[in-house]
């Protein structure tokens, strides 16, 4: 029976994201249960991507990822694909009516990472819209379940929220990015000469996205609500453990925070949402 099949792919992307993301898992499991599938497919399917591009050295990653976008046309236009993954993320494009044209923005993304670019405000901004607004997008679309007029409301929001994300994983990230993959996303900033105060002015614009984006958070619906603050809480206490390091700590390490801190972090997000002190 198909139905054991497609059980099986949503249960992959749900192991996947479990592997890769302890905070994502424990905001999912925030969720409305209908809903936790759909998002656990869109994860999988990006981190799949990611893992293309990121990790797989030892192999050509442009044939790669040229096969993973081939794949998933046919996969969308057949309705089936023998990639469990693929086969829950086209099941959730079906379901939830996601734009075709945000998965292409975000393969587009995934193309400039597999040569080295030099980043202007532009090409910057293009690269954040699809590496991570756009999948805000595509989770919102599943949250606001095919009401439009909600979804138009919401979605400068959630590309500020996923933008915020993104910038802060490249702080976060700032010495394997540049050391191991050769990369550095923050436009006009030499690395070389990386300071407290250009680390300063980084954080700034990501502090500004933080607090736009929370605006959304609090109109999104009650299925969706707690799990997308509690991200956003985590998300947020990893920013400020970054303020707090100096611009060598950064290029130095990567800033973590333990899993011990992220369900305390969790705690205290649902005793602020239980009291709707968000």
């Amino acid at each position: 029976m198909k139905k054991l099949f497609d059980e099986l792919s949503y249960d992959v992307s749900k192991s996947t994201t479990k592997k890769y993301s302890t905070s994502f898992s424990l905001g999912i499991l925030a969720l409305k249960p209908s809903i936790r599938p759909a998002i656990y497919a869109i994860y999988g399917y990006v981190r799949l991507a990611d893992e293309i591009v990121d990790s797989f050295h030892d192999y050509n990653k442009d044939v790669l990822l040229e096969r993973f976008r081939t794949e998933t046309d046919l996969a969308l236009d057949e309705g089936i694909s023998l990639n469990p993954i693929l086969q829950s993320f086209q099941d959730t494009v079906k379901a939830y009516q996601i734009d075709r044209e945000l998965i292409y923005q975000f393969l587009n993304s995934m193309q400039m990472d597999l040569k080295p670019v030099d980043y202007n405000s532009e090409l910057y901004d293009e690269y954040i819209y699809g590496s991570a607004e756009v999948v805000g997008l595509m989770c919102l679309q599943v949250f606001t379940e095919g009401n439009k007029q909600q979804y138009e409301d919401l979605k400068p929001y959630a590309r500020k929220l996923g933008s915020a994300f993104q910038k802060l994983n490249f702080l976060r990230d700032l010495k394997d990015d540049y050391q191991y993959l050769g990369r550095t996303y923050f436009p006009e900033i030499e690395m070389s000469v990386f300071s407290n105060e250009v680390k300063a002015e980084i954080e700034k614009g990501i502090e500004q996205e933080f607090r736009e984006a929370l605006i959304g958070i609090k109109l999104l619906p009650i299925s969706s609500k707690f799990g997308v603050y509690m991200a956003y809480r985590y998300y947020l206490s990893l920013f400020h453990k970054i303020q707090r390091k100096n611009a060598q700590n950064i290029l130095n390490q990567r800033i973590r925070i333990p899993n011990s801190l992220k369900f305390v972090v969790m705690l205290k997000s649902y005793v602020r949402y239980k009291t709707a002190f968000l």
